[in-house]
């Protein structure tokens, strides 16, 4: 039985999408900390000859996104120079990329992730799939107000011209960042939308897709956990295999992600992990876009589920696929081994 069968477990286990509190994060608030001491250890790393990588993972790994902006603040006063511009500068690859999106606020840097995913020829979906459907209603309202500032344009907008048909308007839908975020749930409702996206899919010939982006896309958390239960009542499969074994391509892949990210966020990211390591070559962005924007949210979770997934640690297997200080920063981040 795999963890997206037993909807048992649902009812108790936390989502990442309702999360309030960051206390399962793996990088936390460095006590005692002052940014002038981290500003003067950074120059040194960088201005001498040949850059002290060891230096640079020890202090950007290890405080908090507010810390580093603290630290990002102090250095360009110091040094005149910005911290990234020198990081982007020193050092290069994946670890550059690394470092870049340590010291970028968390908002910025889901918004330029987003922009990468848009830009150039072909969309990159699975990027799209995954920062939308397991960010909360704030997350990707800050997203939002990031891409404006940054861009000067909607990222509604932006994304309009990206993605289309089906997939395109479920995902439309999630980037608007209204979700029903209420915690009350109402059974009756969880069976009549059970019993539509019944009738809506394996009940028929051919699928109602549009039931499917509505109550998925719309409905809270709490009540979507309701209605996966009340599904599999009518159904004897789970919505999850009913939507594998009716749709296709992103939409598919989209909706599936949703049911996970309703149902385990935290596993649904171990997940993403575990494929971008599997097989030839690594998917650096996506291990970087993961480790760098849930450490302070839920990576503890992450671990754990990691672990129950595929029966060996997160760390143990990043010490296996990823190496140098690309690894190394890695590692600190993911945090001790389970």
């Amino acid at each position: 039985m795999s963890v997206w069968d037993d909807l048992d477990l649902l009812l108790d286990s936390p989502s990442s999408l309702t999360v309030t509190s960051n206390t399962r994060g793996t990088v936390k608030d460095k006590a005692n900390f002052k940014a002038e001491e981290d500003v003067a250890a950074l120059r040194k790393a960088i201005e001498g000859l040949g850059t002290t990588e060891k230096t640079l993972i020890e202090v950007l790994t290890q405080r908090s996104n507010a810390q580093r902006q603290l630290i990002a603040k102090a250095y360009e006063k110091a040094s005149g120079r910005k911290l990234v511009d020198d990081l982007e500068g020193d050092t290069h690859g994946d670890f550059e990329d690394l470092l870049v999106a340590l010291v970028t606020p968390p908002a910025i840097y889901d918004c330029q992730e987003v922009i990468r995913a848009i830009k150039g020829a072909g969309t990159t979906e699975s990027t799209l799939t995954e920062i939308f459907s397991s960010r909360s209603n704030r997350q990707i309202r800050a997203l939002s107000e990031a891409y404006l500032a940054e861009t000067g344009k909607a990222m509604i907008h932006d994304l309009k011209s990206e993605v289309s048909g089906e997939y395109g308007k479920a995902l439309l839908i999630l980037a608007e960042g209204k979700r029903d975020e209420t915690t009350n749930v109402d059974n009756a409702k969880a069976k009549a939308d059970a019993k539509a996206l019944y009738e809506a899919g394996e009940k028929k010939w051919g699928t109602d897709e549009d039931k499917f982006i509505d109550i998925l896309c719309h409905r809270s958390v709490s009540q979507l956990r309701q209605t996966l239960i009340e599904y599999k009542n009518i159904s004897k499969k789970t919505l999850q295999e009913s939507i594998e074994s009716e749709m296709s391509g992103d939409l598919e892949k989209l909706l599936v992600a949703v049911v996970k990210c309703v149902k385990n966020a935290p596993a649904y990211l171990a997940e993403r992990l575990f494929k971008s390591m599997k097989g030839a070559g690594t998917t650096e962005s996506t291990l970087t876009r993961i480790l760098v924007s849930r450490s302070e949210i839920d990576l503890l979770d992450i671990r754990a589920e990691y672990k129950k997934l595929f029966g060996f640690t997160l760390y143990s297997q990043l010490e296996s696929e990823v190496s140098g200080s690309y690894g190394d920063a890695l590692k600190h981040l993911c945090g001790q081994d389970d």
